[in-house]
């Protein structure tokens, strides 16, 4: 990558060009993120993910420019118009909205009224007229009367044409636009035809039927919902800018302080110029300042959307536990699974304790009969319908004091149930049945279950079908593989679907790990990795510090310390006097290392700290554990709920306009952000925290709640 690009991307992130460098050249030569933020940090400058990641997706983004710019050139070079200067401009742009402009001259065009003035010979015309010196235009327009140009006006018609397509051309002219609309232009939106045709389907766009809000003010949820009413054909979107302001900056960037031969040409150039900006200009720039909007929209709802979900990934599991799964119903009854340690499917069966079947007393003694004969610890229960009174009913069995029982998200579960990797998991059962063991693995281990569901399907974020699909799974991506590597992949019993976003592996290399360990058994250490067919030298640096064996003979094979720092470890255990299995777990002797003592040329104090953290706490979850949670009992529907009621509930969502509660009725509440702690905001919440909240309002037509936190408790 060339210094220009170093350059500017040192400047954006605010770091060192040494250290933007570097990320680069470890990100060409195959690492990932993870493994870079984690043990490249002498290298880099102890640049975090989040920064390597930025640079990730610009590496990308400037990789495509050049791509894009060399065969920019390869066209111009074709037409015989490629000058030195042009030449310049264009391997020294880093934009590529700018890149575009300066090639739109020369991209090939359809049919326009400057090509059809052309072939009637009227661009010699058009150039003496932007020379400024045709003191006399109609006699000059005269001499190019023919048998396509009747008369000098329709010549010097013409000749506008060709003026008016230049001027939208120009690359000063567009750059100045675009920052003027951007800076200066406001969002009208207005109900379309078809909206007002349409009252039901429309209603939900009613807000913004007559709206409008500067550019730089209008909020990124707010923009995304006009811009979603205008796809659906309810709203009307268009950007209003100072049409005369624009017209004189456009003058001084085309005169550029030459003095015009007469008042004739300088009418008939200012007639060009107000076509080109009517006519081309401003329907051009208006659909680029939208999409610049968008774009900018786009990525703070990617990034809310990102934080969920790191959020939901890296919620505290229950750990391995013999669990019971219900997927609750009315109608067609609960499924009920149980699991072992592993999340193994033990048995299911199906029960009926509620109306309108109602077989509470067959139920019951189903119930109890599957506690004691599969030694159930834990009950997961959906949250979905009939969650309330399925918890109620487990609420009220006699079980044994120790059973922990939980409501889980049942989020994504209907579309891991009906998706290729549970039909491969559990090819003998219906979609009920995989449903409710996905409900009890998320609760045992929320990432191992969550990666195999599409994070669109989970439920959090805002608008995340209308965003750039491109960046949303870019972030998504990122996200995913920065919670699994930072939780760590038992080897022994990850699945394929989560060894897959282990560093350096991905789906090839997760099958055949998988493959190798029914062949083989338990892998005994992290080098037997290398005995996996296809996983050579590279992958296995990338991945080997992230995967655990818990009963590895080696006690570093269940931590984070990478192999390629073991005998690092075993000098400073020798230098105590002791071996690596003392060391490893030792508060106080981890606390005696000097690290100074074993800073070199390839080690620095960045990596030594890693190591000895690790060392004193080798393999920890950094997840927490899951705790248990109880709906009121006083509401089970929105008629219920009274403002002034203070209620648990559980954070669903996170968004730029608030959080979003599941108080235990099919309406979730919303903390508008304007009742947010202050200082704290959205950052104050987290998903699935527990909270106690105050009800403010109740819209039970519309089905809304409105909620802040009970600061009180």
């Amino acid at each position: 990558m060339t210094d220009l690009y170093i350059k500017h991307i040192s400047g954006l992130l605010g770091i060192n060009q040494w250290q933007a460098l570097h990320c680069v050249e470890l990100l060409e030569e195959g690492a990932t993120i993870p493994f870079i933020s984690r043990y490249r940090k002498e290298r880099t400058g102890g640049l975090d993910e989040v920064q390597v990641g930025q640079i990730k997706h610009y590496f990308q983004y400037f990789t495509d420019l050049d791509k894009r710019k060399a065969a920019i050139l390869v066209s111009i070079q074709e037409q015989g118009a490629l000058t030195d200067e042009l030449r310049s401009a264009i391997e020294s742009e880093i934009d590529s909205t700018a890149l575009e402009d300066l090639y739109l001259p020369y991209r090939p065009k359809k049919r326009t009224r400057a090509s059809v003035a052309r072939e009637r010979g009227l661009e010699p015309l058009a150039d003496a007229f932007m020379a400024l010196k045709a003191d006399r235009p109609h006699e000059l327009a005269r001499r190019y009367i023919n048998a396509d140009v009747p008369d000098e006006d329709a010549a010097i018609e013409g000749a506008c044409d060709i003026i008016a397509e230049r001027i939208s051309e120009d690359s000063k002219v567009r750059s100045m636009l675009r920052s003027s609309y951007l800076k200066w232009g406001t969002v009208v939106s207005k109900q379309s035809r078809e909206g007002a045709q349409k009252t039901e389907e429309s209603d939900n766009y009613r807000s913004w039927f007559d709206h409008r809000e500067p550019l730089t003010r209008i909020a990124p949820h707010r923009l995304l919902a006009i811009l979603r009413g205008a796809s659906e054909g309810m709203l009307t979107v268009k950007v209003e800018a100072e049409a005369q302001r624009n017209l004189e900056r456009i003058s001084n960037i085309i005169l550029d302080g030459r003095r015009v031969a007469s008042r004739e040409l300088y009418n008939i150039l200012n007639d060009a110029m107000a076509d080109a900006y009517k006519r081309l200009l401003h329907p051009s720039i208006e659909n680029e300042v939208l999409r610049i909007a968008k774009e900018k929209a786009d990525i703070s709802s990617i990034k809310v959307f990102g934080e969920n979900l790191r959020q939901l990934l890296l919620a505290p599991p229950v750990g391995q536990k013999r669990a019971m799964a219900i997927d609750p119903g009315f109608r067609t009854g609960c499924k009920v699974v149980c699991l072992d340690e592993q999340g193994n499917l033990l048995h299911n069966d199906t029960i009926y304790p509620h109306p309108p079947v109602n077989e509470r007393i067959s139920a019951m003694k189903k119930i109890t009969d599957m506690v004691e004969k599969y030694h159930v610890e834990v009950i997961a229960i959906g949250n979905g319908t009939a969650g309330r009174e399925t918890e109620s009913f487990i609420g009220k069995l006699a079980l044994p004091e120790d059973i922990r029982v939980y409501m889980v998200s049942e989020d994504g579960a209907s579309v891991y149930s009906a998706s290729e990797i549970a039909r491969e998991e559990f090819p003998d059962y219906d979609v009920t049945v995989r449903g409710a063991v996905s409900i009890g693995r998320r609760l045992m281990d929320p990432l191992s279950e969550l990666v195999k569901i599409d994070p669109k399907s989970i439920g959090v974020g805002q608008y995340q079908h209308d965003v750039d699909q491109a960046l949303l799974k870019e972030e998504l991506d990122n996200t995913v593989e920065s919670c699994v590597n930072n939780v760590g992949v038992n080897l022994n019993t990850a699945s394929v679907y989560l060894l897959q976003y282990v560093s350096g592996i991905g789906p090839a290399l997760a099958s055949n790990i998988v493959e190798w360990r029914t062949a083989n058994g338990n892998f005994a250490s992290r080098g037997d990795l290398m005995q996996v067919k296809r996983l050579g030298a590279k992958a296995y640096e990338q991945c080997a510090g992230f995967l655990r064996i818990p009963s590895a003979a080696n006690p570093l094979d269940n931590s984070a310390v990478h192999p390629e720092r073991y005998s690092l470890v075993e000098k400073m255990a020798s230098d105590m006097g002791v071996s690596v299995a003392d060391l490893v777990g030792n508060e106080a002797m981890c606390g005696k290392i000097n690290l100074e003592a074993y800073v070199d040329g390839e080690v620095g104090l960045p990596t030594l700290r890693d190591i000895v953290s690790e060392l004193r706490k080798p393999g920890r979850d950094p997840r927490g554990e899951a705790s248990e949670f109880s709906f009121s009992e006083e509401i089970r529907s929105i008629e219920d709920v009274q403002p002034g009621m203070i209620l648990p509930g559980i954070v669903t969502n996170i968004t730029d306009f608030g959080a979003f509660v599941d108080i235990g009725i099919k309406q979730s509440g919303l903390i508008h952000v304007s009742r947010m702690p202050r200082g704290g905001g959205k950052a104050s919440l987290k998903i699935q925290q527990h909270v106690e909240v105050k009800v403010v309002s109740v819209d039970v037509q519309r089905g809304r709640i409105g909620l802040t936190l009970n600061f009180a408790q």
